[in-house]
């Protein structure tokens, strides 16, 4: 009798420590690398694919070893109150200057100091407008200041986002959109959009 029970506390304890490592591997994973969102609301329906109800798996790694890159999708807190998490595509990037003008967005960098307009044509559908909002009014030009982003959402008309509260802190990033786990149908790596630099980058009116 002895013999048995002391085998079953034996199994019992494999089991708890089996239990103990894998929430513990569940941790550090949650809490360094990945973390799982769900999309609400409809502000980032469009071509690329994001809707309410559907979960994602933000990767929380890559930002610790580059900077975000224009068009990716990124997951971060509201500035203006970070107990809520939003998800929005990346449109002008630190130390830039933005312009919304004739549902165009312009981007003036070092790099393009006579400007260029943004290719949106692989998440945006051809029927969306670009408007102005408060904090980003058209033909206005704003800079970005250093370690902050620009970011829309890809259903314009019915997204808050950086033309109406303005920039996104890097401190408030959490991650970058990486893969659709749910609905199983729409399971799959979230791509961002190639070539989304204009190729016809010069502008025929002043800033």
């Amino acid at each position: 009798m002895s013999t048995i029970l002391r085998q079953l506390e034996n199994f019992v304890i494999d089991v708890l420590e089996t239990v103990i490592i894998a929430l513990s591997i569940f941790a550090v994973i949650y809490l360094f690398a990945f973390q799982p969102h769900e999309v609400n609301g409809q502000s980032m329906d469009g071509a690329g694919k994001f809707h309410d109800g559907q979960y994602i798996l933000t990767d929380k790694l890559t930002y610790k070893f580059r900077e975000p890159e224009r068009g990716e999708v990124i997951v971060f807190k509201y500035p203006l109150d970070e107990t809520y998490d939003y998800i929005k595509r990346v449109i002008g990037l630190p130390g830039e200057e933005i312009m919304l003008k004739e549902n165009k967005i312009y981007i003036y960098n070092s790099e393009h100091p006579e400007g260029f307009s943004i290719k949106e044509s692989e998440y945006l559908a051809q029927t969306v407008i670009t408007s102005g909002r408060a904090f980003l009014e058209e033909g206005v030009t704003i800079k970005i200041p250093e370690d902050n982003y620009f970011v829309m959402g890809d259903n314009r008309p019915q997204s808050a986002d950086s033309r109406t509260w303005g920039f996104v802190p890097k401190k408030d990033i959490i991650g970058r959109s990486l893969f659709r786990y749910w609905p199983p149908n729409e399971m799959g790596i979230i791509k961002s959009p190639q070539n989304i630099e204009s190729e016809n980058s010069l502008l025929f009116f002043e800033k």
